[in-house]
């Protein structure tokens, strides 16, 4: 049985009503894939005013997952999976920036990759925050490759874009993953007996690989999530009976 709810990742009121719906309807919540994301828009906001970035593809799953972490306890062993991208290791977080306010900063490629590295950062420090997967529950990131789907709409758009699509195309379709092919990496994170008690790594195509070296930083992945936890109100109880 397959059900759809709705989320609107960039509003924290829709991750929130999205949650009290899982809990009314749902007992169990054995696995969490955070997989929504947004590829190099343009300069706009959240409705809560945060770069759609670093709004959708970190807070949003920051909120959704702090929020859902008692009913995943609850179901343990489970499993939380974040889809970053190999994108991370050209990201950079700039506590001071983080709207890209300052005129002339905003850049989209920057926006995205800053994004992926809250990813990586997020997911080892949660993983630190769980003891590493011995209290019941792991958390792991990966790059699911460069996939052929319609996330990069915004970089194909207008006249220009529309022209770079036709030359794009075919290539695309001899060098990058189908849509089967990148959910592999998310299907073996979430199913693989073999990663049963792994925590705070990283997969690229199903094997573990090496995160950026500022990936990991433990000060900047704490300040990180010290900063979310203010952005969207939230905090992490780990007042659970485990």
């Amino acid at each position: 049985l397959i059900c759809f709810r709705h989320l609107d990742l960039s509003s924290f009121e829709s991750v929130r009503r999205f949650v009290a719906r899982i809990r009314h309807d749902r007992e169990r919540v054995d696995v969490l894939v955070n997989n929504a994301g947004i590829y190099r828009c343009p300069h706009w906001l959240t409705v809560d005013g945060h770069e759609m970035h670093f709004g959708i593809n970190h807070l949003g799953h920051f909120l959704l997952t702090v929020l859902l972490l008692d009913r995943l306890v609850a179901c343990k062993p489970s499993r939380i999976v974040n889809v970053s991208s190999l994108g991370h290791k050209r990201g950079q977080i700039d506590f001071d920036n983080l709207n890209f306010s300052r005129p002339g900063s905003y850049d989209p490629r920057t926006a995205y990759c800053r994004s992926k590295l809250a990813n990586v950062l997020f997911t080892r420090e949660l993983s630190r925050r769980l003891e590493g997967g011995r209290l019941g529950v792991t958390v792991n990131v990966l790059h699911p490759g460069i996939v052929f789907t319609n996330l990069g709409r915004h970089v194909f758009g207008g006249f220009w874009g529309f022209v770079k699509a036709m030359l794009f195309t075919p290539l695309a379709l001899l060098f990058l993953k189908t849509p089967w092919e990148g959910a592999q990496t998310s299907i073996h994170c979430t199913l693989a007996e073999d990663l049963d008690g792994i925590s705070g790594e990283y997969f690229v195509d199903c094997r573990r690989g090496d995160v950026a070296d500022v990936a990991k930083d433990t000060e900047l992945a704490r300040r990180l999530w010290e900063v979310s936890e203010e952005l969207t109100g939230e905090q992490l109880k780990l007042t659970f009976n485990w």
